[in-house]
C-alpha cells in the first residue's frame, strides 16, 4: 500500500510534468515524443525546465503537506494558496483559482470560491483520496476543499467521482473506473453522462484522435475527466498512457495528472517509468509526502 500512496502522488507530478509544455496547445498525437520537454518560446509556462509541474502539482503538494502536518483546515488552505500567488509562485493557474486568488480579502468574511466548473480544484482531491479510510469523508473533505476555489456542482461532483477512482484504485476494488463512474452519476447527471459515453467511445475501439474530437480537451470538468477515462481505460502500458496523456492538447497538463495518478494508485510507484521519475522535479519531497500521507492513514485506520 505504501508504495501505491507513493505512486499516486508521483504519478500525478509525473503527467503534470509531461503536459506541462503542450498546456493550451493542440493535440499532438501523431508527433508524439516519449519523455519531458520544454515548452515554445512564448507559452505561459516558457520558464518552466523540462520535468518541472505545473500549479496543479503545486496544489496537490500544499494541501497534502498541510494535511501530513496535521494542519489542514479551508481557511488554512485558502491562505496558503492566496501566500503562493502573491508571491507569483503559482505556475499559470486555472483562470477560477485566479480570480478567486485576486478578490480582496475582508476581515471577518469567509472567503467564497466562484461558481465554475473548470478543472483547477481536481488535484486537490489526490491527498483526501489517500489520507482517509472511509472513502465518503474523503470524498467529503474534498468537495469543503474544492469549494475553496469551485462552488459549482459539477465541480464538486468531479471531485468526488475522482476521489472515488483513486480510492478504489489503491484498495484493488474491482473495476475502480465503473465504480467512479457510478459515483459521477450518481453526483452529477451531465457529468456522469460524458463518462460514461466516453467510456462507450473506448469499448466500441474508436481511434483516440476521433474520439478527442468528440470528448474534448478543455479545462472544464465536463471534457479533462472523461477524456482521462477514455485514456486510462484505452491504455493499459504506462509509458503509452502518459505519453498520450501529456499530447491531448488543451488542459493537458491536468489530463495527464489524473492518468498518472491513477497509474500509481493503480499499479504503485514501480509501474511509473524509471527515467520520468529521475528526471521529476522535488521527486524526493513527493515521494516522502506518500510516506507521510501514509503514516496519517494508518493512524486513522487504527483509531475506534
Amino acid at each position: 500500500m505504501l508504495d501505491k500512496f507513493k505512486g499516486c502522488l508521483l504519478g500525478a507530478a509525473v503527467g503534470d510534468a509531461l503536459g506541462m509544455p503542450n498546456e493550451s496547445t493542440s493535440p499532438n498525437l501523431n508527433k508524439m515524443k516519449y519523455g519531458y520537454r520544454r515548452p515554445y518560446k512564448g507559452h505561459p509556462n516558457e520558464r518552466l525546465n523540462p520535468g518541472q509541474y505545473t500549479d496543479d502539482t503545486q496544489m496537490m503538494v500544499l494541501v497534502g503537506t498541510l494535511l501530513a502536518d496535521g494542519k489542514y483546515n479551508e481557511e488554512r488552505y485558502a491562505a496558503a494558496l492566496r501566500e503562493l500567488y502573491a508571491r507569483g509562485a503559482l505556475r499559470f493557474p486555472d483562470g477560477s483559482v485566479s480570480a478567486v486568488l485576486e478578490h480582496p480579502v475582508i476581515d471577518n468574511i469567509p472567503q467564497k470560491g466562484v461558481k465554475s466548473t473548470t478543472s483547477g480544484c481536481l488535484p486537490v482531491a489526490v491527498p483526501f483520496a489517500l489520507t482517509f479510510p472511509d472513502m465518503n469523508e474523503g470524498c467529503e473533505r474534498a468537495v469543503r476543499a474544492c469549494n475553496v476555489t469551485h462552488t459549482h456542482p459539477a465541480a464538486h461532483a468531479a471531485v468526488s467521482t475522482l476521489v472515488t477512482l483513486l480510492y478504489h484504485s489503491l484498495h484493488d476494488t474491482p473495476k475502480p473506473v465503473e465504480k467512479a463512474l457510478e459515483k459521477a452519476q450518481v453526483e452529477d447527471e451531465v457529468l456522469g453522462g460524458k463518462i460514461r459515453n466516453a467510456l462507450v467511445l473506448e469499448e466500441d475501439g474508436m481511434d483516440t484522435e476521433t474520439a478527442l474530437l468528440k470528448i474534448g480537451n478543455d479545462v472544464s470538468v465536463f471534457q479533462t475527466l472523461p477524456i482521462a477515462f477514455f485514456l486510462i481505460s484505452r491504455y493499459p502500458h504506462p509509458p503509452d498512457l502518459l505519453t498520450v496523456a501529456a499530447n491531448t492538447g488543451g488542459n493537458t497538463d491536468t489530463i495527464a495528472l489524473l492518468c498518472g495518478a491513477y497509474l500509481g494508485a493503480a499499479r504503485g510507484m514501480n509501474a511509473l517509468p524509471a527515467d520520468l521519475l529521475d528526471g521529476l522535479e522535488d521527486r524526493q519531497r513527493i515521494e516522502l509526502l506518500g510516506s507521510r500521507l501514509y503514516s496519517l492513514y494508518t493512524r486513522k485506520l487504527e483509531q475506534p
